[in-house]
């Protein structure tokens, strides 16, 4: 089977890796909170891997630096909602901060990849 690029990156691997336990935490959250919190939890964590994989489709360095940059800003909001969470007891504190490091980490592998995005245009060729 084809391996497209953004499968390829390291980013996209821990995002997507960040994304499953995200869907699986949700699983616990009150079931009142199914249209709030945990729709927009999901939502902004799916956003991360879509826009590295729609990033890669672009021609452009500045599109890739675009989408890359639309990734870290659904990760900020991913931590925003996973604080109000811990906050409001849905969340333990050990879950909320294995979330916090995966997002410490891909927070400085996405400002990586866009510096790189930007920076050096022509050796991207993902």
């Amino acid at each position: 089977m084809k391996e497209y690029s953004f499968e390829k990156l390291e980013v996209w691997k821990i995002a997507n890796n960040f994304v499953t336990k995200i869907y699986r935490i949700t699983q616990k959250f009150p079931s009142d909170e199914k249209f709030c919190i945990i729709s927009q939890l999901k939502r902004a964590a799916l956003s991360i891997t879509n826009n590295i994989a729609e990033g890669s489709g672009r021609i452009t360095a500045k599109d890739k630096a675009n989408f890359t940059q639309m990734s870290f800003g659904s990760l900020m909001e991913c931590l925003n909602v996973l604080n109000v969470s811990e906050e409001l007891g849905m969340l333990a504190e050990d879950k909320y901060n294995d979330l916090r490091n995966d997002i410490n980490i891909l927070a400085i592998k996405l400002s990586t990849l866009r510096r790189a995005q930007l920076n050096n245009p022509q050796i991207l060729k993902y």
